[in-house]
C-alpha cells in the first residue's frame, strides 16, 4: 500500500501577533525545534550509514556528538524520543546533573599488571553506569543501534567536568567506550539560564555539532496537535503568543513559562476534567511560574468552558446547529470565534486521530493474518497456534519498543489494538471450533472484513462531520479570516491533514484551491480498498 503525503502543507502558517523579544533577536545560526529535529535525524542517518563491508562509513571516534543548545523546557528531550521512534532505534537518556564522578566514570579498583617482568598495582575503573545501561538495553531488546542522550551536560559538577570533556572528545568513560552503532547527542542550557554552566573551549566545541534552538509557538503547535494539547491552551496562545515562552527576572526573583510547562499543564487539566476536579489558578500557577500569566490563563480557561457549554459542538458536527448558536457565532468577538474554531478543530482532530489508529492497527492485523495464512498452508498447521504466534511476536515487539523507546505512542496503541484483535479472533475460533483450516481461515477473513467495514463506516461519519464543520463556518463566517484559520489549522494538524489526503473533503479543497499540492481532479485516495485478505491459498492444508 502506498501512502500519499500532503506535500508541502506545513509550509502554510499564520501569525496573529509579533514573536516575543527573544525570538526577535534570532540569529541566522539558530533554529526552531522542528528544524533542529530534522538536522539531528539527517546527522544520525549519515552516522548509521555502512559501507559494503558492513562497517560504519564514519567511525565512532570521528562522529561528532550533537550538542543542542537552548533554553529550558523547549522540547529537547521530546524530539529525541520522536527521532528514536521514527528511526526505529533505541534511546538511553540521562540528566547529567544527577550524576557524580563515580556513577559516570565508574568505581576505582586496583589491578595487578606485569611490565618488563615486574608486577605493578594499577588503578582501573568499573564500567560506567551510563555505558552499562546502553549494553543492558542491547541485551534486553536486541536493538544494536541507538542514541545516547545526555542532557544538561554543560552543568555537571566540578569533579565530573574533566571526565565529560574527555567523553565528548573520545566517547570513553574511564576505559569503557560507547559501543559501535550508538550515537551521542547532548543538550545544555545557555549561561543566562543556569548559573552552573561550564564554558567549553574552542578545542571542545570543534569536536561537536552545535545546534542553537529558539522557542517558536507556530512550530510547537504542530506538536501540540499530535500530542493532543488541551484546546483551551492552543486557543489562548493563538491570541497571546507572547505568553508561550517567557523567562524574566523581577524584584521577586525569576519567573518562567516554558513549552514543557504548557504541555504538562495540559495533561493535568485533562485528568482533572476526567475526574470532575475543578481547575483553579492554584493548579495553573504550579506549571506557569508567572502569576500574571497564570491568572490570565485561568480566567480564559473558565471562559473557554463557558463557550464549550454554550456552543453545542456535537450538534454543529452533526449538522444540527440551532439558529441561536449560529446567531451567537455571527455576533461573537474575534477571541470567542477563535475559541469556537479551537473546539471544532479539536473535535474533528480527535475523530481523525481515531481513524488513523484504526487504519494503522488494521494494516498491522493484515500483516499478521497473512502470516497466519502461511502457517495454515503448512503440514500440521493450526489456526489457534498460528494466531498465538502472531500475538507473542507483537507482545515482544511492544515490550522491547517501550524499553528502548523506539516506539511512539501511536505505534504502541497500534500494537495494543492488533493484539486485542488477534486475541478476539482466537477466542472466536475456540468457540466456533471450525472443522478444518480452510473453515478456520474463512472465519478469520470474515472477522477481518467486519473490522474493515467498521473502519469504512467510521471514516464516512468522520468525513461528514468535517464537512458539517466547514458548512457551519461558511454560513457563520462567510469568507472571513476565520475560514483561512480553519483551513490552516486543519493543514498543520497531522491527523486531519492525513485524513483529508486519504478520504478527501470537497469543502476543504474549495477553500484551499490556490495550493498546488493537490491534483485539480481531486482524486480521493482510499487505502482501505487494498486492505483485503485473499481467500485461502490453493495449498491450504486441512
Amino acid at each position: 500500500m502506498k501512502d500519499k503525503s500532503i506535500g508541502d502543507l506545513d509550509s502554510l502558517e499564520l501569525n496573529f501577533s509579533e514573536k516575543n523579544s527573544y525570538l526577535n533577536r534570532k540569529r541566522v545560526t539558530d533554529m526552531n525545534i522542528k528544524e533542529a529535529k530534522e538536522e539531528i535525524k539527517n546527522a544520525l542517518k549519515a552516522y548509521f550509514t555502512k559501507d559494503q563491508y558492513g562497517d560504519y562509513v564514519i567511525s565512532l571516534e570521528k562522529q561528532r556528538p550533537v550538542f543542542l543548545m537552548g533554553p529550558p523546557g523547549i522540547g529537547k528531550t521530546a524530539i529525541m524520543e520522536q527521532i528514536a521512534s521514527e528511526l526505529g532505534v533505541g534511546l538511553v537518556s540521562y540528566s547529567m546533573t544527577h550524576h557524580t564522578r563515580q556513577s559516570a566514570l565508574g568505581l576505582p579498583f586496583i589491578e595487578k599488571k606485569v611490565y618488563g617482568g615486574k608486577e605493578y598495582n594499577v588503578s582501573e575503573y568499573t564500567m560506567s553506569e551510563i555505558i552499562a545501561s546502553v549494553y543492558e538495553m542491547m541485551e534486553e531488546t536486541g536493538i544494536k543501534e541507538g542514541i545516547l542522550f545526555l542532557d544538561e551536560i554543560n552543568c555537571v559538577s566540578e569533579t565530573l567536568a574533566p571526565a565529560m570533556l574527555q567523553f565528548l572528545q573520545y566517547k570513553i568513560f574511564g576505559k569503557h567506550r560507547v559501543p559501535d552503532g550508538w550515537i551521542v547527542v547532548t543538550a545544555g542550557n545557555p549561561p543566562e539560564y543556569n548559573n552552573s554552566v561550564h564554558e567549553y573551549d574552542i578545542v571542545t566545541w570543534d569536536r561537536l555539532k552545535r545546534i542553537d534552538i529558539d522557542p517558536d509557538y507556530n512550530v510547537w503547535k504542530e506538536y501540540a496537535y499530535q500530542k493532543g494539547i488541551h484546546p483551551a491552551i492552543t486557543s489562548y496562545l493563538d491570541i497571546k503568543k507572547d505568553n508561550f515562552y517567557k523567562i524574566e527576572t523581577t524584584i521577586e526573583g525569576k519567573t518562567y513559562i516554558t513549552a514543557r510547562g504548557w504541555s504538562d499543564l495540559s495533561d493535568m487539566i485533562k485528568l482533572y476534567e476526567k475526574n470532575s476536579i475543578s481547575v483553579k489558578e492554584s493548579l495553573v500557577v504550579q506549571y506557569l511560574r508567572n502569576e500574571k500569566i497564570a491568572r490570565d490563563f485561568s480566567v480564559y480557561y473558565d471562559l473557554f468552558n463557558k463557550y464549550e457549554s454554550d456552543y453545542q459542538i456535537s450538534d454543529i458536527l452533526a449538522g444540527k446547529a440551532s439558529d441561536e448558536i449560529r446567531s451567537r457565532a455571527k455576533q461573537a468577538k474575534f477571541d470567542e470565534r477563535l475559541a469556537l474554531l479551537g473546539m471544532l478543530i479539536d473535535a474533528v482532530g480527535s475523530e481523525c486521530h481515531e481513524i488513523y489508529l484504526m487504519e494503522s492497527s488494521q494494516r498491522e492485523l493484515l500483516e499478521a493474518l497473512k502470516n497466519v495464512r502461511g502457517d495454515l498452508a503448512r503440514p500440521g498447521g493450526n489456526a489457534e497456534k498460528a494466531l498465538d504466534k502472531q500475538i507473542r511476536i507483537r507482545e515482544e515487539k511492544l515490550e522491547n519498543g517501550k524499553t528502548s523507546k523506539s516506539l511512539s505512542k501511536d505505534q504502541q496503541s497500534t500494537l495494543h489494538e492488533t493484539i486485542y484483535a488477534l486475541d478476539s479472533i482466537q477466542t472466536r475460533l475456540m468457540k466456533e471450533k471450525p472443522a478444518d483450516n480452510a473453515a478456520a481461515f474463512k472465519e478469520i477473513k470474515k472477522q477481518f472484513d467486519d473490522r474493515t467495514k467498521t473502519l469504512k463506516k467510521q471514516s464516512e461519519i468522520c468525513k461528514k462531520k468535517l464537512s458539517n464543520a466547514f458548512m457551519f463556518c461558511e454560513d457563520v463566517f462567510q469568507e472571513g479570516q476565520e475560514m483561512l484559520i480553519l483551513v490552516t489549522e486543519l493543514t498543520i494538524n497531522y491527523y486531519t491533514a492525513t485524513f483529508i489526503s486519504r478520504y478527501g473533503c470537497d469543502e476543504y479543497f474549495k477553500h484551499n484551491k490556490e495550493l498546488l499540492f493537490y491534483d485539480r481532479q481531486k482524486e480521493i485516495i482510499n487505502e482501505l480498498e487494498n486492505l483485503e485478505l485473499d481467500d485461502e491459498p490453493k495449498d491450504m492444508v486441512s
